[in-house]
């Protein structure tokens, strides 16, 4: 079948799907906000920390040939100058995508020169994302690949954290689960201990320690806890490159977050699984480290270079790489602004 230009059909619908390409572009983005906003690390202001990753972010992200739509973002429209949900993004030519950004994961981070803090980029087709607008909190637990077919969020904390000993073959004393550092998870700690596992607590940015739990050079083993559904999605497009899994269900704050996701047509029961949070199995994921974390090193500043490190994963092809780059400080000058 072919259109009346003489194009095939089947070339059209491939040419409007992300291809392998759009891994590196989206490296590209995700190192300029890093680079832009990692200029503000331990500054103690995190929202000229955010405004710089985002203009570095929107600026390059406009240059990649994509089609996409902002699903997951940092805000409404008239928040500007986020990068709002429902904003064009790309070239305008390419693939048609849904993104998910985060120009920092961590701005608190940031602003204080804590681990952990990155500048985050997740690409997949059109209409494959989770809507995430409903309920902001979702519980999570997310372990790599050799545990994804044991543990069940279902299950008492305890029976996980034996599961996931047995899936690593490694004693549960020696176990890391990694937790966010709030009151609402006193419980949680206090189970996970009793269970003979170890806490490791982070301040903010459950995306890195969800893909930490993911990654075998790590030191994580499992992330537990609620935090951001829209985390959740980010985390899940990069568990499709790493066989990992992640699982969520969502936790409305108040009566209108219920109501909300009943409108919605959620199950506020259902057990969300890494399918449900991102349907396509062709989805791309980027960061850079912004400062020193579990997952990546942070971005370093020298006189006549910029040193960055990052991650890019491709579902399709179930590839996972880093990606050290240097650049030069002379070619950066719009982002490295005297103070």
């Amino acid at each position: 079948m072919a259109k009346a230009d003489g194009q095939p059909q089947n070339d059209l619908n491939d040419s409007l799907k992300p291809d392998r390409n759009l891994a590196m572009e989206l490296v590209r983005v995700t190192e300029a906000a890093a680079i832009a906003g990692g200029h503000w690390v331990g500054y103690g202001d995190k929202n000229r920390a955010d405004g710089a990753a985002v203009d570095a972010m929107r600026k390059f992200m406009d240059t990649v040939r994509m089609n996409g739509v902002v699903v997951i973002g940092e805000g409404e429209k008239d928040e500007a100058p986020m990068l709002f949900n429902g904003e064009n993004v790309g070239d305008g030519t390419g693939a048609e995508v849904d993104v998910a950004v985060d120009p920092i994961d961590g701005t608190r981070l940031t602003a204080l020169g804590y681990n952990n803090a990155l500048s985050v980029f997740a690409v997949a087709e059109r209409g494959t994302m989770f809507d995430a607008s409903s309920v902001f909190y979702m519980e999570k637990m997310v372990v790599g690949p050799e545990a994804a077919e044991m543990v069940d969020l279902r299950l008492p904390v305890k029976q996980n954290i034996h599961l996931l000993g047995k899936a690593l073959n490694k004693p549960v004393s020696q176990l890391n689960i990694c937790v966010l550092d709030r009151p609402r998870h006193e419980g949680l700690v206090r189970e996970i201990r009793e269970a003979g596992a170890r806490v490791k607590f982070i301040m903010d940015g459950d995306v890195a320690g969800g893909i930490a739990a993911a990654r075998h050079n790590t030191d994580v083993d499992m992330l537990l806890g609620t935090g951001g559904t829209p985390e959740g999605v980010v985390t899940a497009c990069a568990l499709k490159a790493t066989g990992g899994m992640i699982q969520g269900r969502l936790a409305p704050t108040d009566d209108d977050e219920k109501q909300k996701a009943i409108d919605a047509g959620l199950d506020l029961d259902q057990v969300l699984t890494t399918n449900d949070l991102v349907r396509s199995d062709n989805c791309y994921f980027a960061a850079t480290g912004i400062t020193d974390g579990d997952l990546l090193r942070g971005v370093r500043y020298y006189n006549d270079r910029i040193v960055t490190q990052s991650i890019v994963m491709r579902s399709k092809s179930g590839t996972v790489r880093t990606v050290e780059a240097e650049h030069r400080t002379e070619k950066w000058p719009e982002w490295l602004p005297e103070r």
